[in-house]
């Protein structure tokens, strides 16, 4: 497997990131759905709702997934012009500090002189780097793979739309459904960047209460 593919993959199953693309698509749904039940009339058909809710977040994961490959072209560009400034400099302690400055914060404080050196080594010994970042066949599907991910995680907010009547009904229980699932996305969230899971998922629920709240009093 190649080193492309194996980032790729890895950004897909990266649990702080797809639990942040959950977050963020329910949190949209729950407002796309608590605005329409304030602009709409109690007479009109629930499927409009329903189409409204999904395409909603269908737009919010095609956006993602784009931004998604975006992203991905941004750090490889930005990986590939500090190998080519490491191996246009002259002096090895400039280039090492180049490979620092190109490190996240905490890793820069891990790597030693000798580490940073055979790294530059290495670098500086390849034969050439690509002309420009490339996206392969890996990315378009990961970003596929955050599409789906961000767009079937609201699916379980619209189902209430389906099965109770009035419309008032089915989007209260829509409401309940989205922050339960807040609740456990945010705990997940939490447990994976070291902010406390319970903490998180209950700072999850409360901006998806804050959202039903600001409905409520404005009429839905």
């Amino acid at each position: 497997m190649s080193e492309e593919s194996r980032g790729a993959r890895q950004r897909v199953l990266d649990p702080v990131e797809r639990m942040s693309e959950v977050v963020f698509g329910l949190i949209m749904v729950l407002g796309f759905t608590g605005s329409m039940s304030v602009a709409t009339a109690e007479h009109e058909e629930v499927r409009g709702v329903l189409i409204g809710a999904v395409g909603c977040n269908l737009a919010w994961g095609i956006v993602d997934g784009v931004m998604y490959l975006l992203t991905v072209l941004v750090e490889r560009g930005r990986s590939l012009s500090i190998g080519r400034a490491v191996r246009a400099s002259k002096d090895a302690e400039q280039g090492r500090n180049l490979l620092v400055d190109g490190l996240p914060e905490p890793l820069g404080e891990l790597f030693d002189g000798p580490a940073l050196e055979r790294a530059r080594e290495k670098l500086v010994a390849l034969p050439s780097l690509p002309a420009r970042p490339r996206l392969g066949k890996a990315d378009f599907v990961a970003a596929f793979g955050v599409f789906l991910l961000v767009f079937l995680s609201t699916f379980p907010v619209v189902v209430p739309f389906l099965v109770f009547s009035p419309l008032h009904r089915a989007m209260r229980v829509s409401n309940c459904v989205a922050i339960v699932m807040l609740y456990i996305a945010g705990q997940s969230l939490g447990r994976h960047a070291g902010l406390g899971s319970v903490r998180t998922g209950l700072v999850m629920v409360g901006l998806g209460a804050v959202l039903v709240v600001v409905t409520i009093a404005l009429g839905g």
